[in-house]
């Protein structure tokens, strides 16, 4: 049980450090205003966006009854990962979510959740939940440990993001962040793969 909050853990600073889900808005938002308040106040409804995105996916899954039969479920939640990665590869790039740098906290919401719903950010936490909500385990049950995991996840990912936001705001600026850019999506795309992969293989 202590791997699963790892992991759990371990995803919520890989969320966090994804520039896509919010930490390189929240600092050009900074800087745009000249204001460290301004990066901090775009901070909460991006993490609230992207814990209604993961929520809605992973309680998805436990309506639809996907962890009463986990027979074939790993193999299953293999290929679909590696699908949306191959999916997220070729057409991600196309569907970017534009919002103004003048959004309101609804406006910032609605993209975190967009983006964290795109980019499969949901996806990547059911094999998590395979030990939480594995056949046997009453709906109620799994709906606590979905909330469980999805609280525990987005304040890393939130604590993550503030760091790295503030850093490139105190000490980088945009200029320096487009400089020494890594492409977070192949990283992103190779995760989601990996993870499908390890999936389908001790399926």
């Amino acid at each position: 049980m202590n791997g699963v909050w790892a992991t759990v853990i371990g995803s919520g600073i890989f969320h966090g450090v994804n520039p896509a889900m919010g930490w390189l808005f929240a600092a050009a938002l900074g800087l745009q205003h000249g204001s460290r308040k301004a990066l901090l106040m775009a901070l909460p409804p991006l993490a609230l966006g992207h814990a209604v995105s993961v929520m809605f996916v992973t309680t998805s899954a436990v309506a639809l009854g996907l962890f009463a039969h986990t027979e074939h479920l790993r193999i299953f939640m293999g290929f679909l990962l590696i699908a949306w990665a191959a999916y997220h590869h070729v057409y991600g790039h196309k569907q970017r979510v534009r919002v103004g740098m003048t959004a309101g906290f609804v406006g910032l919401a609605l993209w975190s959740a967009a983006m964290a719903t795109m980019h499969g950010a949901g996806l990547m936490l059911l094999p998590t939940l395979l030990p939480l909500c594995g056949a046997g385990m009453p709906v109620g049950s799994s709906l606590e440990s979905v909330g469980q995991v999805t609280i525990v996840h987005t304040v890393v990912t939130l604590a993550t993001a503030s760091a790295i936001a503030l850093a490139a705001y105190q000490y980088l600026g945009l200029g320096m962040l487009r400089r020494g850019w890594v492409n977070f999506d192949w990283l992103w795309c190779g995760a989601l793969t990996v993870t499908g992969v390890m999936m389908v293989v001790t399926g």
